[in-house]
């Protein structure tokens, strides 16, 4: 395999498994495919179905019970600049954030379904891990990833434990 590799500890694990590594630009990721410089890739579903990658692919590991990859984005606002707003302000930007993770969580699934759903109307073969799958994977990435993730990010055994913890 010729493998895209979402960062260096991704790359770690996939390396393990006996891909080599290539590294073209996000958005150069069709042309890689269509070109044969990668066959294959991890990224979110939604980029997956956004950059139409059903179009130049023929199978898909979709998320289920079992996943590998999952995007956790935050907005992130500095400690300084929320002390400096008043407290009807900070009100707000606690509410619209909780509202914004409410609004999310309900359409995830949905979300995910139409990437799906795209994929399935290519033709493209849509498969999910089944759990001896993710273990498998799951043993791999202790021995590459996150030994990496540890060894190269402050307290890296601990967000790793941390992400671990969540159901």
């Amino acid at each position: 395999m010729k493998f895209r590799a979402a960062g260096p500890t991704f790359a770690a694990m996939w390396e393990a498994a006996g891909a080599s590594i290539v590294s073209p630009p996000s958005n150069e990721i069709y042309n890689a495919f269509q070109t044969g410089v990668v066959n294959g890739t991890d990224t979110s579903l939604s980029t997956f179905d956004s950059t139409r990658l059903y179009e130049v692919t023929d199978c898909l590991t979709a998320p289920g019970d079992n996943a590998l990859w999952f995007m956790y984005e935050p907005v992130l606002m500095s400690k300084m600049s929320f002390d400096r707003l008043n407290k009807q302000q900070q009100e707000a930007i606690i509410k619209a954030g909780k509202n914004a993770q409410a609004y999310f969580e309900g359409k995830a699934d949905a979300v995910n379904n139409e990437a799906i759903k795209a994929f399935q109307d290519h033709n493209v073969k849509v498969v999910t891990l089944s759990d001896d799958d993710y273990n498998a994977w799951l043993e791999l990435a202790k021995k590459s990833s996150y030994v990496k993730f540890d060894k190269e990010v402050p307290g890296g055994q601990k967000l790793i434990d941390g992400a671990l913890s969540v159901k």
